[in-house]
Formats: C-alpha cells, sequence, structure tokens
C-alpha cells in the first residue's frame, strides 16, 4: 500500500465522490498527494509493476519450478495472487534485455591463450638472474585490429578483403550491373535477387570486416526482444493446431505461451549473472567444476521445462504429451532456424 500522506480535501480529484478513507468508494482511486518526489515514484513504478509485497516472489519461485502451475492458477481464476501474464512478460524482457545491455559480453574476452611470452627477472642490479613463462593474452579486439592494419598495409579495398564474404560471385557493382544489362538472360537475376545482391555488396563496398561485425552484433541485440515477441504467437498457433479446438481457445495457449517464454527469458537471464559471477573468481579446478556443472543444469532444465509444463497444463496421457512435445519442439526448431535467417539477412542488408 502507498505510504503517501493523504489529501486533506475530502473530494476524489478523479470523480468528485466525497472520499472518508484512502480508497474513493465509486472510482477506487486514492485520495493522497498528487505531487511526489523521484523517490517516490521510482519505488511506486516497481511496486505497481510487481506487486512486490505479495506477488512478486511467489510468481517467479512457481515460474521457474512448477512447470504449467501459473497458466492453471490464471485460467482458474485465481489472478491477484500472481503477476498478470503480460505484465510478467514484459517485466522480464525489460529487465533481461536491460541488464544484458549494461553489461553486454566484453569483446576482449581472450580468445586464444595457446601462445606463451618469457618475462625475464632482474635482480637490483639490472642483470637478467631467471625468467617465467606465461601465457600471452590474444584478445579478440586484437586480433581483428591486426587484421585491419594488415589490410591497410597491403593497400586493399574494401571490395578486395571482404571477396568470398556474400559476394554471390560478384566482384562488385559494376560487375553486377553490367552482367544484369548485357549479360546472357539465364545469368541475370530476378529484381528482388538484383536488389538483395547489390544491397549486400554495397554493404561489402562500404565496410570493413571488424566494421560489419560491430555492426551486425549491435542490430542483433537491439532486434532479439522484436523477434521473441513476433514468434510468440506462432508458437500459440502451434499449439492450437495440435490440441483440440472445442477445448481449448487459442487464448488459453496465448497464457501458456506467455508464461513459457517469460520462463525461457528469466532462465537466460540467471544463467547470464551467473556466468558474470563466476568470471569474478580466479580459473581453477573448483570454480571451472561449479561453473560446468551450474550451465549444464540450467540448460538441461531449460530444454526439460517444456515437456513436463506441456503435459500437466493440457492433461494428456504421458505418451501422447511426450509424442507432441517432440513434435512441437522440432516445428519450432526449423521456424527458429528460418525466422533467424530472415532476420540475418535482414540486418545485413540494412548495415550502412
Amino acid at each position: 500500500m502507498s505510504k503517501s500522506p493523504l489529501r486533506k480535501d475530502k473530494t476524489c480529484l478523479n470523480c468528485n465522490y466525497v472520499v472518508e478513507n484512502r480508497f474513493c468508494p465509486n472510482c477506487g482511486q486514492e485520495n493522497t498527494d498528487t505531487r511526489k518526489t523521484f523517490h517516490h515514484l521510482f519505488v511506486h513504478f516497481f511496486e505497481d509493476l510487481t506487486h512486490y509485497e505479495n506477488a512478486f516472489w511467489k510468481t517467479i519461485k512457481n515460474l521457474l519450478l512448477k512447470p504449467a502451475s501459473l497458466t492453471k492458477e490464471y485460467l482458474s481464476g485465481k489472478r491477484l495472487s500472481y503477476l498478470a501474464p503480460v505484465r510478467l512478460y514484459i517485466f522480464i524482457s525489460f529487465v533481461t534485455f536491460f541488464l544484458i545491455a549494461i553489461f553486454p559480453t566484453n569483446p576482449d574476452n581472450l580468445v586464444n591463450s595457446d601462445q606463451t611470452t618469457t618475462v625475464p627477472i632482474k635482480d637490483k642490479n639490472g642483470v637478467v638472474r631467471d625468467s617465467v613463462i606465461t601465457a600471452k593474452k590474444v584478445k579478440l579486439s586484437d586480433i581483428l585490429k591486426a587484421d585491419e592494419e594488415a589490410q591497410k598495409n597491403n593497400h586493399l579495398t574494401n571490395e578486395q578483403q571482404n571477396q568470398g564474404i556474400l559476394n554471390f560471385g560478384y566482384k562488385n557493382v559494376r560487375e553486377l550491373d553490367s552482367l544484369q544489362k548485357y549479360g546472357p538472360a539465364e545469368d541475370k537475376l530476378t529484381d528482388f535477387e538484383y536488389s538483395i545482391v547489390k544491397k549486400s555488396l554495397m554493404v561489402l563496398a562500404k565496410n570493413t570486416k571488424q566494421e560489419m561485425i560491430e555492426k551486425f552484433l549491435e542490430e542483433s541485440q537491439r532486434n532479439i526482444p522484436k523477434v521473441l515477441f513476433i514468434y510468440m504467437p506462432l508458437f500459440a498457433l502451434l499449439l492450437w493446431l495440435f490440441h483440440g479446438k472445442k477445448r481449448w481457445y487459442y487464448f488459453d495457449h496465448g497464457i501458456f505461451t506467455l508464461h513459457y517464454f517469460s520462463f525461457l527469458l528469466l532462465t537466460i537471464l540467471l544463467i547470464f549473472f551467473f556466468n558474470k559471477i563466476m568470471n569474478c573468481f580466479v580459473e581453477n579446478a573448483l570454480t571451472s567444476f561449479i561453473s560446468g556443472f551450474g550451465q549444464a543444469v540450467a540448460f538441461i532444465w531449460l530444454f526439460y521445462y517444456f515437456f513436463p509444463a506441456h503435459h500437466r497444463f493440457y492433461g494428456e496421457t504421458r505418451v501422447i504429451s511426450f509424442l507432441k512435445s517432440i513434435a512441437l519442439l522440432f516445428i519450432n526448431v526449423i521456424l527458429i532456424i528460418i525466422l533467424l535467417l530472415v532476420f540475418i539477412v535482414y540486418t545485413f542488408i540494412n548495415i550502412h
């Protein structure tokens, strides 16, 4: 409940009804001071979004540990005890991508530690007495920078540097236009193919490999929430196609989908933070075992979760539920791969 002081005026600001207590008996608005401090606005936002006092942790616990329980409770009418499915998904989606954006994967992570270097040990007079062999830290950014410098030193153009990267057999836009205009009919592209190839060649001509990698990662991270949001209706549609139309409405499958995708996002966030925490410790046999074991458990539960959730919610026999779950997972994997390919092409041709 809000801790804001009550207004001395007993007239509701929303409907002009007389308010004897904290809440208006006519419209339900709280009769408190409308001028708020920043701290109050911040706290009120999260309280209103999560119902923190009585629903948030209960919702998160059931979401992670009790597959399909939230969906069954919601559809049975018990809706005030938990966060609403849409609000839950929006909140988890916002927190996941906001925090991952704050703590991005460090591009300077080591990608190769096989190379070594010898560090000399000198006495106080500067005479070398011994040496220590240490692993040389080879960073991704260093490799990309070295590759770019080597290309510049060889005086290569971007088109020459990127040959073999989605050039579709054409050296540059000039060659493509020439073949498209004067080449034999069997070698000409359709209008759609021509536009895609030309855009790709233009991108390759204007950007180095490093610039394309950076822009692709940036665009990918920005559009992942859109991809998931777009795919949810398709996921619910597949559930609708696989189950009885008389017993289940599309709305029911939609609620199940919202809860399932919320679980996926939340688990991904927990794995992300678990890896960040483990990276703070010195790498040794114990930390490597804990990190590997923790990730293995998380990913197994991430994959397995759908099977008990599907069985418990739809109430079919274990054999039928298992067969349907396998079919659904297989179809969804295919569709996700297709969607990702479309997304990759869209992202690539929109690099500027």
